[in-house]
């Protein structure tokens, strides 16, 4: 998900393919946490207790993924995976700290069962986007669709179709990005 990969001469020719792999991984975990995301929009809808307790878990998934990614990325560079693990663990565990707080607001009923579920959807959104800065624009693009969707969730009534649209727009603005900055590094390259 990250663009920060050098080339130099002597390996070009190996990291090219190598690049592609893993860009259809990290590509596919993007896609899968969109999807988990309109899933927990869907269980929201239809019930918002349900929907708090999903994205609480959501978190120990997109803290997992993320460091999945990392782990991807160290493969192509000299970033050291057990630093990346420790800065990612901390991240992730700090977001369940915060998300379990909201949730105690919630049990306590100082937010409501829907309000509970926002202020974790942003949240997550959040620890998402400042994810992105380690691992890439990806992840930041992710965090900014939670955002947009728990805002959705909150100013229309029928926002499932809404979020669904959103959620292809955003996976297909990915792929066009990469069609956009392979076919621009290779126009430079010839």
């Amino acid at each position: 998900m990250s663009d920060d990969f050098e080339l130099n001469d002597n390996n070009s020719a190996d990291f090219q393919p190598r690049r592609r792999r893993y860009f259809g991984l990290e590509q596919a975990v993007f896609i899968l946490l969109v999807i988990l995301s309109l899933l927990g929009i869907a269980i929201t809808d239809f019930n918002p207790h349900d929907g708090y307790g999903y994205w609480l878990f959501m978190v120990v998934v997109f803290g997992m993924l993320s460091i999945f990614v990392s782990w991807l990325q160290t493969k192509t560079s000299e970033n050291d995976f057990g630093e990346i693990v420790k800065a990612q663990g901390l991240h992730w565990f700090h977001t369940l700290i915060i998300v379990i707080a909201a949730s105690l607001l919630n049990k306590s009923e100082h937010l409501s069962e829907m309000s509970a579920t926002l202020v974790i959807l942003l949240i997550l959104a959040l620890a998402t986007m400042l994810d992105g800065v380690r691992i890439g624009w990806q992840f930041s693009l992710l965090g900014f669709f939670l955002a947009t969707c728990s805002l959705i969730v909150a100013y229309f009534e029928k926002f499932m179709s809404v979020c669904i649209t959103l959620g292809v727009l955003v996976i297909a603005s990915t792929f066009l990005w990469e069609y956009w900055r392979r076919k621009y590094t290779t126009d430079d390259e010839n």
